[in-house]
This record gives C-alpha cells, sequence and structure tokens, in this order.
C-alpha cells in the first residue's frame, strides 16, 4: 500500500482524501479514470503527479470501498 502518497487535512479541501502535497482529489482521479481518460492524459493536465501517485488513489479507493482501516491509516 501506498498511504504516504494521500493525505487527508481537514484544512486541505475541506478533508477529502488528496494526493500529498497537492490538492488533488482521489475522487477527482478516479472519476477521470473511469470517464475513460488515461493515465497519461491525467499526469500531462497533472504535472505535479506521478504513476505512483495515481496507483495510490486507486489503492485507496478500493481499500475505502472494502472497509478497510486505510482510510484511518492515512488520517492518523
Amino acid at each position: 500500500m501506498q498511504m504516504k502518497q494521500i493525505e487527508i487535512d481537514p484544512r486541505v479541501c475541506g478533508g477529502k482524501p488528496v494526493i500529498r502535497g497537492t490538492r488533488i482529489p482521489v475522487a477527482v482521479l478516479v472519476t477521470q479514470l473511469a470517464e475513460g481518460q488515461s493515465w497519461k492524459d491525467i499526469m500531462r493536465g497533472y504535472p505535479e503527479l506521478s504513476e505512483e501517485a495515481i496507483r495510490a488513489a486507486l489503492q485507496y479507493a478500493s481499500a475505502s470501498i472494502e472497509h478497510t482501516e486505510f482510510a484511518e491509516a492515512v488520517a492518523g
């Protein structure tokens, strides 16, 4: 798991999970991927992103769906 890539901070985007050090919400990345955008296209739109960050966003989303302790570990 790449928990280091995800940040939850009430002062950043209202506490929504974002890619650490950015204001890019995990939900935005997941939505763009679901709409068919490629990783390359997303990274072109957000040059500060890496493949590792996109992977982390997907892992976070998956773990959140599965109700694991992943979200709590990121927040803590």
